[in-house]
């Protein structure tokens, strides 16, 4: 489930980023709160280093993991080893990693730095550079699908399923 709680924290951050970048005035929203466009910001950057710091964790944990795995038979729907799969998932959970914390400094530098005091805290760039990595998190939810779904990895309920009746 730790793997989850990453997804969302950087999903939230995403989410709220563009909210606020695309959010033009201070006005009431539902039910006559006042939510400001800074406040959105405020919430995308704290998830966003929630999801970095969390990250660290994940990818330790799934490492760990990795490690205990009894690597079966057999080819996922894309055509690839169990071993090929967990190679793959193991290397875009270290990219994961790698580009969360680069988009974090990045973000911090855009906050506190290059566009304090300015409207939108987020370059353009930066949000296309999100909405990349959400596209390869999704790619590594397919990869760590296959290796709990198809080929029964840390996945007890999918084991018994595999083992034949007597």
């Amino acid at each position: 489930m730790l793997v989850h709680f990453t997804i969302g924290l950087f999903l939230v951050a995403v989410l709220f980023d563009i909210l606020a970048t695309l959010y033009r005035q201070d006005s009431s929203f539902v039910f006559k709160l006042p939510i400001g466009r800074e406040s959105l910001y405020d919430v995308g950057w704290w998830n966003l280093v929630a999801a970095a710091g969390m990250t660290f964790l994940t990818v330790a944990v799934g490492f760990f993991e990795l490690f205990l795995a009894r690597v079966p038979e057999g080819t996922s729907a894309w055509g690839l080893s169990a071993y090929d799969t967990m190679l793959l998932h193991g290397l875009g959970g270290v990219l994961l990693l790698t580009f969360i914390v680069l988009l974090a400094i990045w973000r911090g530098l855009q906050r506190y730095i290059w566009r304090r005091g300015q409207g939108a805290q987020v370059q353009w760039s930066y949000l296309l550079t999100t909405i990349l990595v959400v596209g390869l998190m999704l790619v590594q939810g397919e990869l760590g699908g296959q290796l709990g779904y198809e080929f029964g990895i840390h996945n007890t309920t999918v084991n018994d399923l595999q083992q034949p009746r007597n």
